[in-house]
């Protein structure tokens, strides 16, 4: 990446995952695209008596400890915040936080799901809000929520971006591309379904007024500006706030006919289309209608992602197994191909706790041996990840209409060098890796372009293809190979 000038104006990007927050420096040229680590903290849940929660109090300190660093690095242009999707806080009319918020883990949602959809046809549903059925939905969240003390003094519905948006401005907003992964959002007219909401019974005035990327959410209160050593004019500027819609705009696609892997905890593996797929065809093979920046559809599916090594090492390493991920993966391309191979969507992978043993007995279920070395499950875990996201792509392409050309992989997964390489060899198509840091990016180029620094999606997109290293895959070995392997699952697409 270019060198830019200490006298480019910065932008501040807070980048939330699930498992760690991130505020990240960006300046941007004609030629230029720079990110700078500021400040990195940790995001762990905490489990109390009601329930697993994010302990967002931690968040925003951290938030608050990035911007401090961040205002060091230069003269701060803007703030943006993007965090995972679907999760919320609730305000009083006082607009204080009525407890911490649940995380979308949390065993009540599983029950919540079961009692709407009861009560509820799910194609009338899904010919609204096009969404995919999970468990977490926002919906089925609040549907677990009324039942609380909580909720008869609950009068604003902050999802966790515009929750913390509020704390640094004291501006009340939902930005659009995380507003439509509630279930309680029109795909077809891009705005709050007041159907829905009264369907369910739930007050319309819990949903504050949608922004779009671009727009102004506020300048900083002046307690965070006090802190922060920012000026108290410095403007928070609307991004794509859903994680995954800011990675998208990133995405490196110079040509048509791409499809993308957003691989991180979770892949999300979909296209980017003009306007929705609202069939029943699409809502059986469960895909979703998410909103993407300047009116385009996140035509995807969730898939179970790198949680499932992740929680492996996890497991392995309270156990004291060695779980440096270099040499777990050197194992895993020595392992056996094709020795064992799960679905990663199975409900029972969702919860945190000993992944190995789960895969132990999905493994068992389906006739297969069970792996005898942590290469073993990596291996199991990677090919399996391939043949979903195989399976997903495919399933899109032929719901959609399009004939795809190319896979842009991008997140974190992108620097797994054997999950890339199998993707292009279950797929049969060229992959595109990186860039590793797409939210980052993506948010730092949408407050770019709200302040005239840079284009549309185009044009973003160039930038990043002529900016950032990429990394590039043909597909290799046997395509019957990864048939037969999908057939044990009876995934075969």
């Amino acid at each position: 990446m270019s060198a830019t000038s200490r006298h480019d104006p910065v932008f501040a990007a807070v980048d939330l995952g699930a498992t760690s927050g991130r505020v990240i420096t960006g300046r941007v040229g004609p030629d230029e695209l720079e990110l700078t680590e500021a400040h990195r903290f940790a995001n762990t849940p905490v489990r109390l008596p009601d329930g697993l929660h994010w302990d967002v109090l931690a968040l925003y300190q951290g938030m608050l400890d990035g911007l401090r660093a961040a205002a060091r690095s230069g003269p701060v242009a803007s703030v943006g915040v993007d965090t995972w999707a679907v999760d919320y806080g609730l305000l009083d009319s006082d607009g204080s936080l009525l407890g911490l918020p649940f995380h979308y883990r949390d065993a009540r949602n599983a029950k919540a799901a079961e009692e709407v959809m009861a009560r509820f046809d799910a194609q009338e549903m899904y010919a609204v809000g096009g969404l995919q059925h999970l468990p977490f939905n926002t919906v089925f969240q609040l549907a677990a929520h009324r039942s609380t003390a909580q909720w008869p003094t609950a009068r604003t519905l902050l999802l966790m971006p515009d929750l913390l948006v509020y704390w640094l401005t004291g501006s009340v907003g939902a930005e659009v591309t995380n507003a439509s992964t509630t279930a309680l959002f029109d795909a077809r007219t891009g705005g709050w379904s007041d159907e829905l909401i009264d369907r369910l019974g739930l007050e319309r005035s819990l949903f504050p007024a949608l922004r779009e990327p671009g727009e102004r959410a506020g300048t900083l209160l002046p307690h965070v500006a006090g802190f922060t050593g920012l000026p108290d004019d410095t403007p928070v500027t609307t991004v794509a706030s859903h994680d995954t819609a800011s990675a998208v705009a990133a995405v490196p696609a110079t040509e048509p006919g791409f499809a993308y892997v957003s691989c991180g905890t979770w892949s999300l593996a979909g296209l980017e289309l003009d306007a929705p797929v609202l069939t029943e065809e699409s809502r059986a093979a469960n895909f979703t209608n998410e909103r993407g920046v300047d009116g385009t559809v996140r035509y995807l599916r969730n898939i179970m992602g790198m949680w499932l090594l992740e929680e492996c090492r996890r497991t392995w390493e309270l156990e004291g197994v060695p779980t440096g991920l270099a040499a777990l993966l050197a194992d895993a391309a020595r392992a056996r191909p094709f020795a064992a191979v799960i679905d990663p969507d199975d409900p029972v992978f969702l919860a945190p706790g000993d992944m190995p043993s789960r895969i132990d007995a999905a493994l068992t279920r389906t006739g297969q041996e069970t792996p005898d070395s942590p290469g073993g499950y990596v291996r199991c875990v990677l090919e399996s990840l391939a043949l979903a996201h195989r399976r997903t792509l495919r399933e899109a392409a032929e719901l959609a209409g399009r004939e795809l050309t190319r896979i842009h992989l991008v997140g974190g997964g992108s620097r797994n060098e054997l999950l890339c390489q199998w993707t292009a060899d279950a797929t049969g198509l060229p992959v595109t890796a990186g860039p590793a840091e797409a939210t980052a990016l993506g948010n730092v180029l949408l407050q770019a372009r709200a302040h005239g620094l840079v284009g549309g999606l185009t044009d973003m997109r160039r930038l990043v293809a002529r900016t950032q290293e990429l990394r590039h895959y043909t597909p290799q070995g046997d395509p019957g190979a990864w048939d037969r392997a999908a057939d044990r699952l009876a995934v075969r697409v």
